[in-house]
């Protein structure tokens, strides 16, 4: 057999790692312009806020504008999507609600992306409650008044949902459920829109995310009845937790940041990084405490088996609901 001639052979071994070479330089000097930051939710809501927060420190810390675009709908499945069809280059990355795409898997039985295989995890950024409200036209001022007006009135007590499939029709008819109620369903496209509707008398109640539940409440334009998680928020620490008013619902929203699938390790890493800087600024701090959130830095190994948990946890919900879409 002939040998290769020495300045041929490595020729030919320089430009079988070039595109490995420019791959880790373009990676090394990531980002080199702006970065796209999708979110499933009209603004106004938990996503809405906390992504635009994290944009902004984001975009102090590493020098390239993070644009925060809202692709709402389908109960985030619109922008789910868009994000598994991204180029993995860390220029399209997802403010994922991580409640929200794990319904999803359980509530449409076709999906144009893999909930699970499509997607790149980078890290866990906040959880927060959600808060019961109602309108002051309902004259439901606590958990136990609620109840009783809904009892009184069967079917004709109207709640309000981010919509279809959303965690927040899902809690409500968990509510329903465990208080043996009855109400009927009117889905909105999002938290903001549904408070809204709260303030407008169109409905009475729902279970809000928080920012414009404790805005709206603390300005006395609705009812703030109870917090979902276990322990009072220090956002409105007047508002009881629903297991204090004798309800044993306890649910937490969990939002992440996450990329296509194939997302370079090198830019996970460093996204990894920039989320924890930008968890523990002054900034960041102030608005997970006025929405109700804490913190929730992790590894994309914590967040793959966070999310494993909550599917599970959500597919059941799904059940009880008798939630299907498509």
């Amino acid at each position: 057999m002939k040998k290769p001639h020495h300045l041929s052979f490595w020729f030919a071994a320089w430009c079988a790692l070039c595109p490995a070479t420019n791959a880790i330089g373009q990676t090394a000097s990531y980002p080199t312009k702006p970065i796209t930051l999708i979110v499933g939710f009209t603004p106004g809501g938990i996503s809405d806020v906390l992504s635009r927060a994290l944009a902004a420190r984001l975009t102090a810390q590493m020098g390239q504008n993070v644009i925060v675009e809202n692709k709402a709908g389908a109960g985030t499945t619109i922008a789910s999507a868009f994000v598994a069809n991204a180029a993995p280059d860390g220029y399209t990355l997802y403010f994922q609600d991580m409640t929200t795409h794990a319904i999803s898997a359980a509530t449409y039985k076709k999906l144009k992306y893999d909930s699970w295989n499509d997607f790149t995890m980078v890290s866990l950024v906040a959880s927060t409650p959600l808060m019961l409200v109602s309108s002051l036209s309902s004259g439901a001022k606590d958990v136990k008044s609620l109840v009783t007006l809904a009892k009184a009135k069967p079917n004709e007590v109207v709640y309000a949902s981010s919509g279809n499939g959303a965690i927040t029709h899902l809690v409500g008819e968990s509510f329903k459920h465990l208080t043996d109620t009855q109400a009927l369903h009117a889905p909105y496209k999002g938290s903001a829109p549904a408070t809204q509707a709260i303030m407008a008398g169109e409905v009475m109640y729902t279970f809000s995310t928080m920012p414009p539940a404790v805005s709206q409440s603390k300005a006395g334009k609705i009812h703030g009845l109870a917090v979902t998680s276990g322990k009072r928020v220090n956002a409105a620490p007047d508002v009881p937790t629903l297991k204090e008013a004798g309800v044993p619902l306890e649910v937490l929203l969990y939002s992440g940041l996450m990329g296509p699938k194939g997302l370079p390790s090198a830019i996970v890493e460093r996204l990894g990084a920039e989320v924890k800087k930008a968890l523990a600024s002054p900034e960041m701090k102030l608005t997970l405490a006025n929405a109700g959130a804490e913190d929730l830095h992790s590894t994309p190994a914590e967040f793959a088996a966070l999310m494993k948990v909550e599917s599970e946890k959500m597919a059941k919900a799904v059940q009880l609901a008798g939630v299907v879409l498509d």
